[in-house]
């Protein structure tokens, strides 16, 4: 899938009980934070993930129905959570984060086959090649939003002055796909209408993952869809576009959030491409964050306007913690939960200014729910067990940190 939207979610869905390993959690800093985990359920499936969280504590994201064969985007309000339906066809996904007016973007499957068997938005792995049309629902709506002519797009980020952001096809092939693919180009949506975003020269395709309120927007520029997508890690600014460069890899480059101090956080490759850190990056300058102690790869998912960043840390056999960082500080966020949390706290996608977080965690039977993690002034439980997590789940994990969380190579 070409979209903002997580791979195979299906995959999630564990039949194993979770086991625990004897290393344990990192250590809680003195005087920090603890949070309450609220487990939010799904829309009758096995699954959900929590993609964003705004300052009005609405989580935005994706849960399957019952039976697990169809996943659909929801908004959760006050305990209730929401499905926002598709455009008549099985799947859709709130990608990431929801403005304060509650706008929220997405894509969602149509009933019309796609003319060329393209598999745009493969939610859950299937085939069923239809059309999916990137969108923006408020208030009970879902409005389909233009493409460049082409039959596909996702909308992945929208601010508050109601500027959304994504990738959609236009009408050319991609040269660098061997079946008939359609290119994929980084757009901005503005009043309903579509406006394409150059990419850096030499590059094909590209995509816009968020926008800070101010109008700057980062994403990736790429060779071609078929080929090293995740090339170059972009900032859009004023029409132009900006290499923000990379920590060393040649490839999976890929910024995930931009906050209104106009910092950048995401994952990027290693020297050698054999694994990727998360990494913050201010003012031409590119940190790599690190991992948590005896982990392998890192992701970051959202930095809030505090600089705070949330995101994701794993050992090389894809066992992963959600982790929260701070002032050069990164912490396994489960040490900051109170004892009794309902979920094992794997990936952190969304904080807000509230340092409110959402993301996906793993409950006792198995299985993967979206979870709001909120501020308390209680005492945290501490360290605790890193838990050895399903074979489905660590597969999942290890392909979307190959292929980047937000913006996905499609099926071929």
């Amino acid at each position: 899938m070409k979209s903002r939207i997580l791979g195979s979610l299906g995959g999630i869905v564990a039949s194993a009980a979770l086991a625990a390993s004897t290393l344990s959690g990192q250590q809680q800093p003195a005087q920090a934070q603890s949070y309450v985990v609220t487990d939010l359920g799904t829309l009758g499936g096995t699954f959900s993930v929590g993609f964003s969280v705004n300052n009005k504590d609405w989580v935005a994201g994706t849960s399957a129905l019952p039976g697990g064969q169809v996943q659909h985007a929801f908004v959760w309000q006050n305990g209730v959570m929401t499905d926002l339906g598709t455009f008549g066809g099985a799947n859709s996904s709130a990608t990431f984060p929801l403005n304060e007016s509650g706008e929220l973007p997405g894509a969602a499957e149509t009933s019309t086959p796609d003319p060329l068997g393209e598999e745009f938005c493969d939610f859950l792995g299937f085939t069923d090649h239809l059309i999916c049309l990137p969108f923006i629902w408020h208030t009970g709506v879902m409005t389909p939003l233009p493409t460049l002519g082409g039959n596909n797009g996702v909308a992945n980020e929208i601010n508050n002055q109601g500027q959304a952001v994504g990738a959609a096809e236009n009408t050319l092939l991609d040269p660098t796909c061997q079946s008939s693919t359609l290119q994929l180009k980084p757009v901005l949506w503005e009043k309903g209408e579509v406006h394409g975003l150059p990419t850096l020269p030499g590059d094909l395709d590209g995509a816009v993952n968020a926008i800070n309120d101010l109008g700057q927007a980062v994403g990736f520029s790429g060779t071609g869809v078929c080929a090293n997508e995740f090339l170059h890690a972009v900032l859009w600014q004023n029409g132009t576009v900006t290499d923000l460069g990379n920590l060393g890899g040649t490839t999976g480059n890929n910024p995930q959030d931009i906050n209104n101090q106009s910092q950048v956080v995401g994952a990027s490759n290693l020297p050698g491409d054999l694994t990727s850190h998360a990494f913050l990056w201010q003012s031409g300058i590119i940190r790599d964050l690190g991992t948590l102690p005896g982990d392998f790869s890192s992701y970051a998912g959202s930095i809030n306007n505090n600089s705070q960043v949330v995101g994701q840390s794993c050992d090389a056999n894809f066992n992963c913690r959600a982790f929260f960082w701070e002032n050069g500080v990164m912490t396994d966020l489960n040490t900051l939960t109170l004892a009794g949390s309902p979920l094992f706290l794997v990936i952190a996608f969304g904080i807000n200014s509230s340092r409110e977080i959402s993301g996906l965690g793993i409950t006792s039977a198995g299985e993967a729910h979206a979870f709001l993690a909120t501020p308390d002034n209680g005492s945290a439980g501490g360290a605790k067990p890193k838990l050895a997590l399903p074979e489905n789940l660590r597969q999942f994990i290890q392909q979307r940190l190959h292929r980047g969380p937000k913006v996905q190579t499609r099926a071929q």
